[in-house]
């Protein structure tokens, strides 16, 4: 099984950055897509960014410009580079190993992380 553990999250004001890791244990890390998702409260859990194992990347429209997902296989990490934050932003963000298909689309595995919380706030 896989094992994931979130950091980064943190209190920053609107228009600061973040960068987020996720360190995933096991030596498969490489083949599997990985996702960020983020959960705010009385909403459900959305994805916000999805890498392939090859690199490619798909982002939500409402982060799309501001956010860059990457990942590190040497490492078994991937990151969230979160850029110009604001308040709609706060949530407590999801990493997850999952399945990413031709047309982009990403699928969840049950693989989760603890989550870190990222609070957007004067």
């Amino acid at each position: 099984q896989v094992q994931l553990v979130e950091s980064g999250g943190g209190l920053v004001q609107p228009g600061g950055s973040l960068r987020l890791s996720c360190a995933a244990s096991g030596s498969i890390f490489s083949a599997r897509a990985m996702g960020w998702y983020r959960q705010a409260p009385g909403k459900q859990r959305e994805l916000v960014a999805s890498i392939t194992s090859g690199g490619l990347t798909n982002y939500a429209d409402s982060v799309k410009g501001r956010f860059t997902i990457s990942r590190d296989n040497a490492k078994n990490t991937v990151y969230l580079q979160m850029n110009s934050l604001n308040s709609e932003d706060t949530a407590v963000y999801y990493c997850n190993a999952g399945i990413a298909v031709a047309n982009g689309s990403y699928f969840p595995l049950d693989y989760w992380g603890q989550g870190t919380q990222v609070t957007v706030s004067s």
